[in-house]
């Protein structure tokens, strides 16, 4: 993978997003990486644009309007599936950081009405 292209998604997250989306787990690594790559070029634009709910070493995680990812994913010409999976994995990573700070419950009550954006750093 190039650098900056490491996807910022844990395994668990991944693995979950897969077989949610029906896409094989082998696949999303390379969807994300591709995925990151475009974002990592916008982080400065979603520190100013959106709520950073999540900031590590690691990574950013930002809770973003529900139709964000179809905007976002399409110049990427990604299929139904691939984009559904994109989102759950990120969406999954950020509920997995949440279980480690006692902040799931507020977290999957904000994926309700919002999807996260995890971003690398």
């Amino acid at each position: 993978m190039a650098e900056g292209s490491e996807p910022p998604i844990d395994g668990e997250p991944m693995l979950t997003a897969a077989a949610m989306a029906s896409v094989p787990p082998q696949r999303l690594p390379e969807l994300l990486a591709r995925v990151q790559s475009t974002l990592a070029d916008r982080l400065e634009s979603y520190q100013q644009s959106f709520e950073c709910v999540h900031d590590d070493p690691d990574r950013a995680v930002f809770l973003v309007p529900t139709d964000h990812w179809e905007a976002a994913l399409e110049e990427l010409g990604l299929g139904r599936r691939e984009r559904d999976a994109v989102r759950r994995a990120h969406n999954e990573q950020l509920t997995f950081l949440a279980s480690g700070t006692g902040r799931r419950d507020e977290f999957e009550a904000a994926l309700e009405i919002r999807d996260a954006v995890c971003i690398g750093r």
